[in-house]
């Protein structure tokens, strides 16, 4: 085993997970051998070698000898670039995506918790009589325990007498419960529970005509082709279009056909007798305000297009059902007197207590009834609370998830599944948690294990690194200088070697990162009354000159404080557009500062496409470079010839992505290499020009550390190249689609274009930078942010990580607890008074800092 100290570890056995010469990105023909059945953390610096060894080597080989085992053919599926695998089981990843981004879904019904309380609802729920409006107990009658199951029946079979006016009442169904079905649905919003209408004003200038932009969603090419469709299609009702003159002065049918397009209902009942599309050709339209709904509609998974498309629109909550998504009738039923709307606005911790206590407050009859339902909402509720996200509510949406929050749903979810003998792959299941709720999480992982399972985790933190059966060392570096064993065995084993940087800081011997704290500039940003979600109507001052940590344990209101509020109401008062910010009285000191930035975890494009150079502005000098060289200049070539994102110089076949589809019908679709160009991107005659003896196609294989030497003789791509590398992503190759990149690094990315711009009075606004970021690394972090600091900005970073609290000049502590047990502010200070204060983090601080405080 290269590099490897298993002189404290058992001897191998047959059951054993094997892994010889694994050659992959930059692993460096690395054997491993692996026991099953127990907790192993493969750790290491950031693009040392985890995510290949663990995702693409063993659980993508994993996938894919599962497959050929059922008989399907895998043609196309590469083979794992290892010399030989074996031992693998059915492996199961469990990573930091949301599985469904539906408006529709929610904590409730992808946790399947809202099914069981609407099974429960409808077995022994009391309904309201439609025609006096008293209670109605629910008949508890065998039929009606098998009616509930059928979600779509109107409910035509056995029906209760009203006890008080004798009047039929339907029994209810599932379905009845449900926003996600016609017969439970506010009709007014159809169960999304907003209300979503265009916002003219952003969509149309009257003033302007058609071919003058007065469309102002419409770029040239929308313009040209509308020009020639509206007149066709006003042709199909007798009307004109004149589109050279203000959309304002056109008549109100002129108008309805541009908002609405030919299906207009409007359109459609004035001229009933108009012949329908396509029956007459290119006489469909599509209106402006249909085809921008269409495209929100579909933006479900494309968070950074929705939230452009929704600076269009104006959306409410709805004012019929108040957001809660139910029709009258489901609102109304109850058990205990709660409602599945007040049920589903509770924290899981709250829910759990009601579920706890409701079978001593049913009669014996309907306790009988519930038994079954309670014992499984229950089992289920309190996997929630195990996995450390007891803080959420069922009504919350899917899509308003973190990663980490979305992976620990499933990871719930996993623990009721009752599988054995399978390899779970976690991709840093800590992200986002407190440490106080790390404990909770281990045991997650231990119960896995128990259950017969062999539980692999990439994970930086040294809880989890520390609580694992096996550690598996990666490094000793980033990117060529990674990819090698530096050290494996139990975490003792770990601790005593000696040139493996996780073993010291699990030892407690890496020096600590320190900094000197600053008081700031003297000004400062005040948020007075903060109230949304959970804040506690609180006013907190901003040091602004500073780096400000803002802490507290998962839910306790942090996002809500800075991302809500602040963010927020910074774009409202900077740009005058943005989403409303949440509930606060004021926020003063906005004339202290220039310019706020947000830096998160989203992705830095949705297309492989996208990557470090073209996101960093750097590939439009090297091509430009390219263009300038003399093999170009003789081709004739421009720099446009060395984009792969327009015709002219990239492959055709491919239309330069490198790779072509391969759809696999009932499975997800495969991407190999393209045929044409064999993975190049380009045409032989671009592929013929070369600068210092590479391609461009062999620049964008290039590491960011390896192109730094590379690019030496142009500054202005090396300067940008070297604040890459500053931010600890030197790793990572130019062309690396950005798909492919995690949270942490997409927002290590961002830092280093935010570093180029040397901006001044800025304040940025950072959601857990240290995602992703080995211990070791985090030190390079902090130093980037200072230099942020130093140029007379401001850093806001909502972090749980105990060396950025330490290192930070101001702490801001939420809490006490999550959910509606948070929301204050229990804790501001230095970091040395916040870990005197005696808090959940400053608990955790005052371990991570030692005894020799000198609390301020």
């Amino acid at each position: 085993m290269n590099g490897s100290d298993s002189s404290d570890w058992e001897s191998p056995t047959s059951h054993d997970l094997i892994v010889e010469g694994a050659t992959l990105h930059n692993l460096q023909d690395v054997d491993v051998r692996l026991p099953r059945g127990r907790l192993i953390v493969v750790t290491g610096p950031s693009g040392s070698g985890k995510s290949s060894l663990v995702f693409d080597t063993i659980h993508h080989e994993g996938q894919r000898q599962y497959l050929e085992s059922l008989g399907i053919v895998t043609e196309g599926y590469r083979r794992a670039s290892v010399r030989r695998i074996q031992g693998l089981s059915p492996s199961i990843s469990v990573g930091q995506h949301l599985v469904n981004r539906s408006p529709r879904s929610t904590v409730g019904t992808a946790t399947e918790v809202f099914t069981y309380l609407r099974l429960l609802f409808a077995r022994i729920g009391t309904r309201r009589c439609g025609n006096c409006g008293g209670d109605v107990p629910p008949p508890l009658t065998n039929a009606a325990a098998v009616e509930v199951f059928d979600e779509d029946s109107q409910a035509s079979g056995p029906s209760t007498r009203c006890p008080i006016c004798g009047s039929p009442v339907p029994d209810l169904t599932m379905g009845h419960l449900s926003f996600n079905k016609p017969i439970g649905a506010c009709p007014t919003c159809t169960g999304i529970g907003e209300i979503v209408a265009p916002d003219l004003a952003k969509l149309i200038d009257p003033s302007r005509s058609v071919v003058n932009g007065g469309v102002l969603v419409w770029d040239r090419h929308d313009i040209a082709r509308y020009t020639m469709a509206l007149p066709r299609a006003a042709a199909l009702f007798g009307l004109g279009f004149d589109i050279r003159i203000p959309i304002g002065d056109l008549d109100t049918l002129a108008q309805e056909l541009l908002l609405n397009g030919s299906d207009s209902k409007l359109l459609r009942q004035r001229f009933p007798n108009a012949p329908r599309p396509p029956a007459v050709a290119d006489g469909r339209l599509v209106g402006v305000v249909p085809a921008l709904m269409g495209r929100y509609e579909r933006s479900a998974d494309k968070p950074q297009l929705r939230a452009r498309l929704a600076r269009l629109l104006q959306i409410t909550d709805c004012t019929d059902c108040g957001g809660s998504r139910l029709n009258p009738s489901a609102r109304a039923v109850q058990i205990d007197g709660r409602s599945l709307v007040e049920l589903g606005r509770l924290q899981l911790t709250e829910l759990s207590d009601w579920i706890e206590k409701l079978p001593s407050a049913l009669d014996p009859g309907r306790a009988a009834v519930a038994e079954t339902v309670v014992a499984d909402l229950r089992t289920r509720i309190e996997r929630l609370v195990a996995v450390g996200v007891g803080y959420l509510s069922l009504d919350r949406s899917s899509p308003s998830l973190s990663g980490g929050e979305a992976q620990r749903l499933r990871l719930a979810s996993l623990l009721g599944s009752g599988l054995t003998g399978v390899l779970y792959v976690l991709d840093e299941p800590t992200v986002g948690l407190h440490p106080s709720d790390v404990r909770r999480l281990i045991a997650v992982l231990r119960r896995l294990r128990d259950m017969g399972n062999t539980v692999l985790v990439v994970e930086h933190d040294l809880d989890v690194t520390g609580a694992a059966d096996i550690v598996v060392d990666l490094g000793p570096g980033a990117g060529p200088e990674g990819g090698r064993v530096v050290a494996f065995g139990p975490p003792s084993a770990i601790t005593r070697h000696p040139t493996s940087l996780t073993g010291a800081h699990l030892s407690g011997l890496a020096p600590r990162s320190h900094t000197r704290r600053r008081a700031g500039n003297g000004f400062r940003l005040t948020i007075r009354g903060a109230r949304t979600n959970n804040l506690q109507d609180i006013t907190v001052d901003l040091p602004l000159g500073a780096l400000t940590a803002v802490t507290g344990v998962s839910g306790s209101g942090k996002s809500s404080l800075i991302f809500d509020t602040l963010e927020r109401a910074a774009h409202r008062h900077f740009s005058q557009s943005g989403p409303t910010p949440g509930l606060h009285d004021s926020i003063e000191g906005w004339e202290h500062i220039d310019s706020v930035v947000k830096v998160d975890q989203s992705h830095i494009g949705r297309s492989p496409r996208s990557n470090p150079a073209t996101y960093t502005g750097i590939f439009d000098d090297i091509r430009a470079a390219f263009a300038g060289t003399d093999d170009a200049r003789r081709q004739g070539l421009t720099p446009a010839h060395f984009s792969f994102n327009v015709p002219g110089g990239r492959c055709e076949r491919c239309s330069g992505a490198g790779v072509v589809v391969v759809p696999m019908h009932f499975l997800p679709d495969i991407e190999v290499p393209c045929p044409a160009c064999r993975g190049r991107r380009y045409t032989e005659p671009v592929l013929g020009v070369t600068m210092a003896d590479k391609t461009i196609a062999d620049v964008l294989e290039l590491a960011v550390e390896d192109a730094l030497e590379y690019f030496s003789f142009l500054p202005s791509v090396a300067d940008r190249l070297q604040l890459l590398s500053d931010v600890g992503v030197g790793y990572l190759l130019l062309g690396q689609p950005a798909t492919t990149l995690s949270g942490g690094e997409a927002q290590r990315i961002k830092l280093a274009r935010e570093l180029s711009r040397r901006t001044r009075r800025a304040l940025y606004l950072l959601d857990e930078p240290t995602t992703g970021l080995h211990p070791a690394d985090i030190a390079r972090l902090l130093d980037v942010l200072q230099r942020l600091i130093d140029r007379g900005n401001t850093v806001i970073v909502v972090e749980h990580d105990l060396d950025v609290i330490s290192a930070s000049d101001w702490v801001i502590d939420l809490g006490p607890g999550g959910g509606f047990e948070g929301g204050e502010l229990v804790a501001v200070g230095t970091p040395d008074a916040v870990a005197a204060a005696g808090t959940v983090t400053g608990t955790h601080l005052w371990q991570r800092l030692g005894q020799d405080l000198q609390v301020s």
